[in-house]
C-alpha cells in the first residue's frame, strides 16, 4: 500500500523538504534531541530522499519499496549500525507523518531489520589508564598554550574517567555544577535529563588545581586560550594526543574512557544498576553490554592464571 495522506498528498519536492524540515523542528523542539542526532537525521533522510527520487518518489513507497532499500544498503556493504541509523531516522519520520500530518498506513511496520553487531567496547587496563592520567604534567606544552594547559588537560581526562561523562557532557560543564563539599557533579545529558553523580578525589584535585591556576571563577569549566568554552572537538583532540603519546592502542577516544569507566566499576562489584545510573542510560539493556565485557575479562584472566585452565 502507497503513503495515503487524509488532506493533501505529498506530491512535490517542495512539500517533502517542508514535512522534513516539519520533523526536524520536532526533533529540536519537542523531543529536545542532540545536535548529532538532528544531523544523522538529516542526512539520513536526505540519502533516502535522493533514492527514492530515481524511481518514482518518496510519497508512494510501500513496504516492498523500504525492502528493497534495505537491501541496497546491505549491497552497499554498509555497516549494520549505520543501517539501523538510517532505519531510526526514516521511521521515526513515518511515526511523525503519521501522528502528526494525517499519514494513513505507516509502511515500515512490517518491515524488519538486521540484528545489531555487539561487538565489545575497547577497554583499557587499570594501568594503562593510570599511565594516560599522569602524562598531562609530564608533556612539554606548545609555546603558544596558556600556563594552566597541562592542569586543564589533567583535569579532563581525571574528570573523563571519574565520572563516565560523555564527551558533549563533559564540553557543557558549568563550574556551578560541582558540588565540592558533597564532591558531585551534576549532569545533563541526553532529553535534558539530569543526573548527579560521585566524583573521585583525584579528579576533585585535579579540578581545583586547574581552577586556581586558570582563574575560573564561574561560567564554562573547561575554557581555550582564549579563556571561551572549549569545544568537543578540542577535547577529542586533548584526549588522541595523550593516548598517542601513552602509546595506547589507535582509536581511544573519550568514549573508550567511558567505556573503561564502567566496565573497571564492574570488574570490582559495582552492581549493574547504579552503573547504568551513573552512564544516564535509559534502558538497562544498554548497559549489560558492559557484563559482557567484564564476563570475557574474567575469563581470559582465569585461562592465563589457573593451571589447570
Amino acid at each position: 500500500m502507497s503513503v495515503q495522506f487524509s488532506e493533501d498528498k505529498v506530491d512535490s519536492s517542495e512539500k517533502a523538504d517542508l514535512l522534513v524540515d516539519g520533523f526536524l523542528e520536532f526533533l529540536i523542539v519537542e523531543k529536545n534531541s542532540s545536535p548529532r542526532t538532528i544531523s544523522n537525521y538529516s542526512y539520513a533522510l536526505k540519502e533516502f530522499r535522493n533514492w527514492c527520487d530515481s524511481f518514482n518518489g518518496w510519497d508512494s513507497c510501500n513496504s516492498e519499496d523500504f525492502r528493497t532499500y534495505l537491501f541496497e544498503c546491505m549491497k552497499r556493504e554498509l555497516a549494520r549500525s549505520t543501517i539501523r541509523l538510517h532505519f531510526a531516522a526514516i521511521r521515526s519520520f513515518y511515526r511523525y507523518l503519521t501522528r502528526r500530518k494525517g499519514l494513513k498506513v505507516n509502511p515500515l511496520l512490517d518491515v524488519h531489520l538486521p540484528k545489531a553487531e555487539r561487538g565489545l567496547p575497547l577497554i583499557l587496563t587499570l594501568k594503562q589508564v593510570e599511565d594516560l592520567l599522569a602524562l598531562p604534567f609530564n608533556v612539554k606544552q606548545p609555546r603558544q598554550a596558556p600556563s594552566w594547559a597541562s592542569a586543564r588537560d589533567a583535569a579532563i581526562l581525571e574528570v573523563f574517567y571519574s565520572s563516565g561523562l560523555r564527551l558533549a557532557e563533559l564540553a557543557a560543564l558549568e563550574l556551578n555544577h560541582f558540588d565540592f563539599f558533597n564532591e558531585t557533579i551534576r549532569i545533563k545529558g541526553k532529553g535534558s535529563k539530569e543526573r548527579v553523580v560521585p566524583l573521585g578525589s583525584h579528579a576533585l584535585n585535579a579540578l581545583k588545581k586547574y581552577c586556581d591556576l586558570a582563574k575560573v571563577k564561574d561560567g564554562p569549566l573547561f575554557i581555550s586560550k582564549s579563556r571561551k568554552r572549549i569545544s568537543t572537538r578540542a577535547i577529542s583532540d586533548i584526549v588522541k594526543k595523550y593516548t598517542k603519546l601513552a602509546g595506547l592502542p589507535v582509536g581511544v577516544s573519550p568514549h573508550k574512557l567511558r567505556h573503561s569507566f564502567a566496565t573497571h566499576l564492574l570488574d570490582n562489584g559495582a552492581d549493574l544498576r547504579s552503573v547504568q545510573i551513573l552512564l544516564g542510560h535509559e534502558s538497562l539493556s544498554t548497559t549489560q553490554i558492559y557484563t559482557h565485557v567484564s564476563a570475557d575479562r574474567l575469563k581470559r584472566s582465569y585461562q592465563k592464571a589457573h593451571p589447570r585452565a
